[in-house]
């Protein structure tokens, strides 16, 4: 399978993590990967006439929405498939869809779901491009119309941005103080905007802290991991890597079908 990333334009800088084509020219399906929770939502636009991949156990044909919340998926691209595919922040796909995250989280949905009409209309206009270059053009300037006609949480934003500077050991106690606003009222601004509660959103947030460190200092102990991405014992920590991932960390650490 071969990826191309592209530049972001500058509108759209604050709100799309990663912007690719994936190309799967291959002559076999690629082979099973699970991709763990990372609290982003990711959209995948389909440009071919092939399903664009099975992720779990299901055949998903056209342009597809993944909210991978707090839970792995298992994908599988589909030979001769061919995808844009779109990251964005945590908390920023809201966006452009105005649906409750919570609704959506932890699932995959068919962008015509998310987007009616618009999904088609984008898929078409990708599939008659020329080239990829222009495929990337075509869908930032949809998704900056989108984005003209929405407005962002600041209190959640915010929030978002000190839990990316904190060192992992940041609590709802201090992001409920940083806004101003009460546990509940918090819970609601990030249910709707990021699909989690802030509990858990730091939660997973620490989790894939420790993944970083997990990848960039290879000849650290678990044990040194842990106590780096917060963790307060080793319980939590294989606690946390088995429910985000199935497996123990030692055993990811060791894993090549697994993408992080």
């Amino acid at each position: 399978m071969h990826l191309q990333r592209y530049a972001i334009i500058p509108e759209l800088q604050s709100f799309i993590k990663l912007i690719c084509t994936m190309d799967c020219g291959d002559d076999a399906d690629t082979r099973h990967i699970r991709v763990l929770p990372d609290t982003c939502v990711e959209l995948f636009i389909n440009y071919t006439d092939t399903p664009v991949a099975i992720i779990g156990n299901k055949l998903h044909r056209r342009s597809i929405v993944t909210f991978r919340m707090s839970r792995p998926m298992d994908v599988q691209m589909r030979k001769g498939s061919g995808c844009l595919a779109i990251c964005f922040f945590p908390g920023t796909a809201y966006q452009f869809m105005s649906l409750p995250m919570h609704l959506l989280a932890d699932t995959t949905a068919a962008a015509e779901e998310i987007w009616k009409g618009l999904a088609v209309e984008l898929e078409d206009k990708l599939a008659n491009a020329d080239d990829n270059d222009t495929r990337v053009m075509i869908a930032q300037q949809y998704l900056k119309r989108l984005l003209a006609n929405s407005k962002q949480d600041p209190q959640v934003a915010c929030c978002l941005q000190r839990v990316q500077l904190s060192d992992g050991q940041l609590t709802v106690g201090k992001l409920t103080g940083i806004t101003g606003i009460s546990q509940r009222q918090l819970s609601r601004k990030f249910q709707q905007a990021v699909g989690l509660s802030p509990n858990a959103y730091l939660r997973v947030n620490r989790f894939i802290r420790s993944l970083q460190h997990l990848k960039r200092y290879p000849l650290h102990s678990l044990t040194e991991i842990a106590y780096e991405s917060g963790y307060y014992d080793q319980a939590h920590f294989i606690r946390d890597y088995k429910e985000y991932t199935g497996y123990t960390p030692g055993e990811l650490a060791q894993a090549r079908h697994i993408l992080y």
